[in-house]
Parts: C-alpha cells; sequence; structure tokens
C-alpha cells in the first residue's frame, strides 16, 4: 500500500510538470485556450497508460516509477507484456495528444515528445537496462529478447520463467 501512495505521489507530480506547468510557464495564461477535442483520442490513453504502468510497479515491484525509488521485482506484467517502456510510450502519446489538442502548445509539446525521446532513449540504454540486467539477470535478459523497447508485440510475451509475476 505504501508503494501505491508514494507511485500515485511521483506519477501526479512528474506528469504535472510535464504536462501542466512546464506550457503554462513556457507559453503563458492562453496555453490552453482553443481546445480541439480531438486529440482527446491520443491524450487520454497516453495518460491511462503510463498511469496503468505506474500502477503495475507499484502492485507488482512494490516500488515507484523514479530511479531513486524503483521497483524491488521485475515488473512484466501488463502493459509490459507486450513493450519494455510502455510508461514512457503513454507519457509520448500523452504529449502528442496535448498538442494536438491545445494549439498553442502544439510547437511546445512536440518539442518535448522529440526531447524527451532522446533522452528517455539515452537514459534506458545508459542506465536503466544495465540496472536491471545487474539486478534481474537471466529473467531480465530473457524479456529482453522476447519483448522490443519501443515497438509493441502483437501477442502479450508468456514467461516462463521463475520472475513471472501472477
Amino acid at each position: 500500500m505504501f508503494a501505491l501512495i508514494r507511485t500515485v505521489i511521483i506519477a501526479t507530480f512528474f506528469l504535472s510538470l510535464w504536462l501542466w506547468f512546464l506550457p503554462r510557464w513556457a507559453v503563458g495564461n492562453n496555453a490552453y485556450a482553443d481546445a480541439r477535442l480531438a486529440g482527446l483520442i491520443l491524450f487520454i490513453p497516453g495518460l491511462l497508460l503510463a498511469g496503468w504502468c505506474a500502477l503495475e510497479f507499484a502492485w507488482r515491484g512494490f516500488g515507484t516509477p523514479a530511479p531513486f525509488d524503483p521497483p524491488r521485482r521485475l515488473v512484466i506484467s501488463g502493459p509490459y507484456r507486450f513493450v519494455r517502456n510502455p510508461m514512457y510510450v503513454g507519457a509520448g502519446i500523452a504529449f502528442l495528444g496535448e498538442a494536438i489538442t491545445f494549439p498553442h502548445l502544439t510547437t511546445l509539446m512536440l518539442a518535448v515528445f522529440v526531447v524527451t525521446w532522446i533522452a528517455s532513449t539515452v537514459f534506458i540504454v545508459v542506465y536503466e537496462e544495465p540496472t536491471l540486467r545487474r539486478l534481474f539477470g537471466d529473467d531480465y535478459a530473457n524479456y529482453c529478447r522476447h519483448v522490443r523497447r519501443w515497438l509493441p508485440r502483437l501477442t502479450p510475451f508468456d514467461n516462463q520463467t521463475k520472475a513471472a509475476v501472477p
């Protein structure tokens, strides 16, 4: 339960920072004017996917999305059965949805999307994946062989190792 509370606090802070405070600071008070509802088709599913992933970290991994409080167990359930980094994918989809929904934010959110994708990829390759290999060994190596970093599988990964999360 404590991991769930920590996750809700960290995820709310992170999403608020990128999706509310940064746009208002960069664009001003009219950042959210003239909304186009079509962008919500991406924005809402992106937020829901990122939120689901954060909850998987708390519920299955007993940790949070924050690098200073990571999951204690390998999380390969839920959206992680299709793609290794669904939380980043969900956030990226939300950024694109916000870019479409709010025309005053289009340029900013497209830039945020590109910069965070590059920064996330570097972070994942340089820090996250080596750390997960060290912590979870063969189970993580097996997962990486079957589940791609960014492109989802068409069928869910069915892990047969002892690390399988119920």
